[in-house]
């Protein structure tokens, strides 16, 4: 019998600012609250029959303390209330295991504490007030501590996590042969289907011609397999628009836009995601992924991979979750392409309504408008929905590279509002894989069905249907609680690396067939990568995280972190001996049958023998109970009848845009610069990861001051390599509620003006990606979107490009008490292409102050200054009339070819398009990039000035060296296009003058930092509410005085190339990693740059005995999140070393050795600094005790001030010191990047941070501008103290850095490389390499 033992934890540090956030929310609803405290609660659900022993109860106050004190974890509450004081606890809901929980039992497990089966934190928060709180205050407060969505209050500790009896819907069969469709009505309520008429009719009567009732679960399967969200009824169906028919389906007319374009797809309309031809290249893989080995240089043709794809109602519903959920579901889309592809990078967008920020009003917001309670607040999704897809990327090691941010709420002139209530949570993801894993092969008879990834959980239950639904809110509450998902990118990751070893197997890849579970769970799945074929499945033999679970659940639950694949019996070893290696569950859970049938044993009483015997189909007692699914496939997955969909058009009513009279251009801006589409994206940028991986060559963010204005990312195929692969987005939503057509064809001509600043093959190569979330069958919906279609085809076709895949998300409305709310209707066009050179890209930041830099506009429509649907009309609450358009596309499709061949011949500086805003935008956005100002005289005779500046017909503006003005518009011009001049760029720093004047008269003049401050204002006021506001506050105000950093190199610099001596011993390093680690293919390309035999280890080898650290000189301790770091940094890493007998014994041998040397990164920074490795007192090498328990470490990294992860290109000086890696780089001060979420340098006293900074044992430090050592935040991103970034052992063999050299020994990896680090041939952070590499050459001395 377990038991549920409680251990309290108070909160210690700065860390216990974190908890202001709480404080100041629940201030702001309790004015009566006087005090606040809180602690944490790790409930642990203990299995053993006896208590944990005094060594097992040492071992876990170890775990959930903080390892500098020795007192702050107990098994009674630290908080007493008092009679005027409220005790509240809340936590997540006990219905499934959180990850949480998972990776604090894979810790426990590590640390020998198996007795451990779930671990649940609970937040526990005394509130302190004058006179004893009423019922309604304690409600008011619990509003405020937790999400209801996916957590609950616990009014008394937990006791338990069952969570008593489970009620399973509708158990046995429809009686549809005795009830007709009334019983399959009566199914599609009580278990929310979303099945409509022409569903009800089809299904009654297939099973009545069958003379046989479906079972609960096959009605529940067949709803999730055939619903709108997986079948695509509307795209592929018969529209019949006013009367007349369409002569193609929405999916056939988009398929037909390949006939205009290069035939590059290796990949199109299949899959989940496409492929275009690549480019071979030269990249490393171990040797044999099934065990420690040697990395080695490898050669063949690379592809590039796409997809993208949204997930909006969950986002909705618990938007942090929704949105984790997302992005892993698209990582797996790229994962699972063919028969294996690489995950490189993805782009993220959000759509939301109204934000009504507190403490800030923006006039466009009508603070009458009513928001449902069973969907989170636009305010909460625009910041916990890219909290949620940052942590999944950050955690899982996928960079965040592009993507937009869009809000909007208006009645419109008909009194009808539009209003994203049901949100955009857009994720796309660009990624490669070899030619040979193009093409999945058919299932064969006597495969192995195969799934990899986590345990089975009752999550996400009907998710497929409740998306479907047409109007969001039409289906019951609880079962939006079913659709709740739940996001675990650890587990992700060792899903990953298990498919990674068999793309990597050196004798060619075992994985026959591939597929990722999304919606419809397993059900869905197994029925894509059995068909035609057909299996039988057990439900025995999933891995069931919950074992109360119902075969609907196991069949149908929409759990993640899942895949299936297919694999000849011959190749079960190297499956099984991958998954243990890499800690991640494989189940073998049926066969190919061959008979194109889909068959559910529900064997778990009794199960079936793996050799096959006792089919449950052929025993005598087989019942419904025993196989709740028996289908014929081609039946579930074949061709349908096509759906009829009768549409009308409806023309929306239009008013002329009327603005204030005397309005000026500086008043508009007050208003346009503070829309979210138009202002900074700061608050997104900076919380998630923008290098990880090493690959990144084009990110967000530009410029002296980082400033998030690129137009493309661009990422290298490999490390080795300077080809790589570009992508952009496009969307214009506000437009389409004025013109669908016109909508469409401004995507995809902003898709492509940004992806032009990237150099790639040819236009006609470019492929994309057309996403569409639409209220499609509500009136007149439907028609726009056909329409919107029809002209996306048309434009494409004038341009040579094509669409080769996409996604549709069809019920964008939600109910608003009496009233339907529906979104505007949205196309999101994502652009990619082959760069056959990554380093030609280039950015908006201005490159050339003080007038060398000419300023160039090329419009595409010129003439035109339509302000329809623009961000000035709805900064004024209003649609206007007529919007933008690209009325030649033959302009944009001459623009591309010459700004490409600029880019080709080095001729452009920078550059950057016209969308929302205008062109007035766009000029200050490159203004505001390269911190400069700008004198521009923009021509346009007998135009007003507003329609001039605010108009928002797609363009590009460059910027030029005087140089070479002459030959750039004698190009554009010769092909027949406008290319204006404007002006040129002013002086460099915030006060620098931005003069814009139209026709002569000066319409701004104001200084650049002035400017920027107001498009920072709502990024900042939306950071305040996401992390530390004195943070905010600082770094708000350092950008109104900021210049730019100032880099330097120590005399000698750049050193000469790594030589490549033939013969000689070749040091060998190990690339060591854990669970949870994602920066080890970054780290394995530095050191094999350097010149070392680089191999792949695990934690596993050294706990198997796998590997011996004798024949390594060096061990480097890479990024990441180990164990998600869910009990402090590197707290999971540091556990299975000093608990582990034989890792343990091993790391120590190799440290004591005087040969050897370290490297510990970031998480590997934070493990060497709790293992004493580095940090302790310099006067003695301190070494573990027979307790490890009583250890205490003398440094230990915890929470960054600022309260979140920080992703920044920041500045650090190398100081003098022992540290052998960073010999020769004494007083250079560098850029590089950093990304972490717990950096901050806690000594255990000020004594021992002075000793060790006098020996010269924190030899790397954050810098200022002026490159001395910082405080000052974001410039020291984690807010250590004496603005410590590394610290080194007193011999100077062991380096622990939190920034990360290894994404920067490459001069591409770069994100700003001012004059002349921008001639650099060779990174200087390649020399910390060389330097190990030369010290163990030299024998190590």
């Amino acid at each position: 019998m377990s038991s549920v033992l409680h251990f309290y934890v108070r909160p210690s540090g700065h860390e216990d600012a974190a908890a202001g956030h709480t404080r100041r929310k629940l201030q702001g609803k309790l004015p009566e609250l006087q005090s606040v405290k809180t602690e944490l609660c790790y409930n642990v659900n203990w299995t053993a029959e006896s208590p944990p022993s005094a060594e097992e109860m040492k071992k876990l106050i170890w775990l959930f303390g903080c390892p500098l004190l020795l007192d702050d974890v107990s098994q009674e509450s630290w908080l007493r209330p008092g009679s005027s004081d409220l005790l509240l606890e809340v936590g997540p809901r006990l219905n499934f295991s959180t990850p949480t929980s998972t990776n604090i039992v894979s810790v426990c497990r590590a640390a020998g504490l198996g007795a451990g089966d779930r671990v649940e934190i609970t937040r526990r928060y005394l509130l302190s007030f004058a006179h004893p709180p009423s019922a309604e205050l304690e409600a008011i407060a619990l509003a405020t501590l937790y999400d209801r969505m996916t957590e609950q209050h616990f009014p008394s500790p937990i006791r338990s996590f069952s969570v008593g009896c489970i009620p399973t819907p509708l158990d046995g069969p429809i009686n549809i042969l005795a009830e007709g469709r009334p019983a399959l009505e009566k199914a599609n309520r009580e278990l929310g289907l979303a099945l409509d008429s022409w569903d009800l009719d089809f299904y009654t009567k297939r099973f009545q011609e069958l003379q046989r009732n479906p079972s609960t679960v096959e009605a529940f399967d067949l709803a999730q397999s055939n619903s709108e969200h997986s079948r695509h009824w509307f795209f592929k169906g018969r529209l019949h628009v006013d009367g007349q028919e369409l002569a193609q389906s929405l999916f056939e007319s988009i398929m037909s836009t390949q006939a205009f374009s290069n035939p590059n797809n290796v990949l199109k309309f299949c899959d989940n995601s496409s492929a275009i031809q690549g480019k071979e290249v030269r990249f490393l893989r171990p040797e044999d992924p099934t065990q420690p080995s040697c990395f080695r240089q490898q050669q063949g043709l690379r592809h590039v991979v796409f997809t993208a794809e949204t997930h909006n109602f969950p986002t909705g519903v618990a938007p942090f979750s929704g949105a984790t959920t997302g992005t892993g579901g698209r990582i797996r889309d790229v994962q699972c392409t063919g028969r294996g592809a690489h995950v490189v990078a993805g782009t993220a967008g959000y759509c939301f309504g109204n934000l009504h920020i507190p403490g800030y009003s923006l006039p466009w917001e009508d603070p009458s408008f009513q928001y449902p309670g069973n969907f989170a607040r636009p305010l909460e999704v625009a910041i916990e929905a890219s909290n949620g897809a940052s942590d999944y990327g950050n955690k899982f090691g996928e960079p965040v590279l592009a993507g937009f941010a869009r809000s909007f709420g208006l009645q419109l002139p008909d009194s009808r509002r539009r209003e994203w209530i049901k949100p955009i949570m857009f994720s796309a993801g660009i990624g490669s894989m070899e030619a040979e894993h193009v093409s999945k092969e058919p299932p064969e008879s006597g495969m192995d069905v195969v799934k990899v990834g986590g345990p089975v959980y009752r999550i996400g239950v009907g998710g497929g249907a409740a998306s479907s639904v047409q109007v969001q809110g039409d289906n019951a509450s609880d079962l939006d609680f079913g659709a709740v998902q739940r996001g675990d990118p650890e587990m992700e990751q060792k899903m990953n690396r298990v498919i990674r070893a068999c793309v990597e197997a050196p004798r060619g890849n075992p994985i026959c067939s591939l597929h990722d579970q999304g919606a419809g769970g397993n059900g869905n799945v197994l029925k894509e990568l059995s068909d035609p074929a057909g299996a039988i499945i057990y439900t025995s033999r999933f891995q069931l995280g919950d074992p109360t679970l119902n075969a609907l659940e196991i069949w149908g639950a929409e759990y993640q972190e899942s895949n299936a694949l297919l694999l000849r019996p011959s190749d079960r070893d190297f499956l099984h001996r991958v998954s243990a290696r890499e800690r991640c569950p494989a189940c073998f859970v049926g066969t190919i049958t061959g008979d194109r049938r889909i068959v559910l044993v529900d064997d778990r009483r009794c199960p079936v023998g793996r050799n096959g015997q006792g089919d449950a189909r052929a025993m005598p007692s087989a019942t419904p109970a025993t196989t709740p699914v028996d289908l014929e496939l081609d039946w579930v997955l074949g061709k349908m009848p096509r759906k009829d969909f009768f549409l009308q058009r409806t023309l929306p009513l239009l008013q002329p845009l009327v603005l204030p009279p005397e309005l000026s251009v500086r008043q508009a801006l007050e208003r346009v610069l503070r829309l979210p589409a138009v202002a900074s994206k700061r608050y997104l940028t900076n919380k998630v990861d923008r290098s990880v991986g090493g690959l990144v060559a084009q990110q967000q963010c530009v410029g002296p001051l980082q400033t998030p204005l690129a137009d493309v990312a661009v990422v290298a195929l490999s490390h080795q390599e300077l080809v790589g692969a570009a992508t952009a987005l496009g969307e214009q939503p506000v437009k389409s509620l004025l013109d669908p057509k016109a909508a469409a064809r401004l995507a995809v001509a902003e898709a492509l003006t940004n992806l032009v600043f990237a150099l790639v093959t040819d236009l006609r190569d470019v492929k994309c990606s057309a996403n569409w979330m639409w209220a499609a069958k509500l009136p007149g919906e439907g028609a726009a979107l056909a329409d919107a279609c029809e002209a996306m085809v048309a434009v494409m076709a004038a341009l040579g490009v094509a669409v080769d895949g996409g996604k549709d998300s069809l019920s964008m409305a939600a109910r608003v008490g009496s009233e339907t709310v529906l979104a505007p209707g949205s196309l999101v066009i994502s652009a990619y292409a082959v760069c056959p050179d990554i380093t030609a890209t280039v950015t908006p930041d201005l490159k050339c102050p003080g007038g060398r830099g000419c300023l160039l506009h090329v419009p595409l429509s010129p003439g035109q200054h339509r302000l329809g649907g623009t961000a000035l009309a709805q900064c004024f609450s209003q649609l206007g009339e007529q919007p933008p358009n690209l009325d030649l596309p033959e302009n944009l499709v001459r623009a591309f070819s010459i700004t490409q061949g600029l880019l080709r011949d080095r001729l452009l500086c920078s550059g950057h398009d016209v969308s929302d805003g205008g062109l007035i935008t766009c000029l200050l956005e490159m203004a505001f990039a390269g911190n400069c100002g700008i004198e521009v005289d923009v021509p346009a005779a007998e135009v007003d000035v507003l329609p001039v500046l605010f108009a928002e017909e797609p363009g590009l503006v460059l910027e030029v060296q005087e140089a070479d003005l002459a030959q750039v518009l004698t190009r554009y011009q010769g092909a027949g296009l406008h290319c204006l001049q404007l002006g040129h760029s002013g002086h460099l720093g915030p006060q620098a003058m931005v003069r814009v004047s139209v026709n002569g008269a000066v319409a701004l003049e104001e200084p650049v930092g002035q400017l920027r401050a107001l498009w920072e204002e709502t990024s900042f006021r939306l950071d305040r509410l996401q992390a530390e506001p004195s943070c905010v506050a600082e770094e708000e105000q350092g950008l109104r005085e900021r210049t730019g950093p100032r880099y330097c190199l120590p005399p000698g610099f750049p050193k000469a190339p790594v030589p490549r001596e033939p013969g000689g011993p070749t040091p060998r390093v190990a690339i060591l990693r854990e669970e949870g680690s994602n920066g080890d293919r970054e780290m394995a390309d530095a050191f094999h740059l350097a010149g070392f035999e680089v191999w792949d280890v695990t934690m596993q080898d050294l706990c198997s005995g796998a590997v011996k650290l004798d024949p390594f000189r060096g061990v480097a301790f890479v990024g990441g999140f180990s164990y998600a770091d869910v009990l402090g940094s590197a707290k999971g890493w540091a556990a299975a070393v000093t608990f582990h007998p034989r890792a343990g014994a091993e790391l120590r041998r190799f440290r004591k050795r005087p040969d050897t040397f370290s490297l510990g990164v970031c998480n590997g920074c934070q493990l060497l600094a709790l293992l004493g490795w580095v940090g302790g007192s310099p006067a003695e090498e301190e070494e573990t005790g027979p307790d490890p328990c009583a250890a205490q470490p003398g440094l230990l990294l915890r929470h960054n001030v600022s309260g979140r992860f920080e992703s920044r290109w920041a500045s650090v000086r190398v100081g003098p010191g022992p540290a052998l890696m960073l010999r020769g780089l004494e007083g250079a001060v560098l850029p590089v990047w950093s990304a972490h979420g717990e950096g901050y340098m806690a000594f255990s006293s000020p004594e021992l941070q002075a000793q060790i900074e006098a020996k010269g044992l924190a030899p790397l430090r954050w810098a200022d501008d002026a490159g001395n050592p910082t405080e000052q935040y974001p410039l020291n991103p984690n807010g250590s103290p004496g603005g410590v970034a590394g610290v080194c052992s007193p011999d100077g063999r062991h380096l622990a850095l939190m920034p990360h050299p290894e994404r920067a020994v490459r001069p591409w990896q770069w994100a700003w490389r001012p004059p002349p680090f921008d001639t650099l041939t060779t990174s200087p952070w390649l020399q910390l390499f060389v330097n190990a590499r030369n010290w163990a050459r030299e024998g190590g001395c």
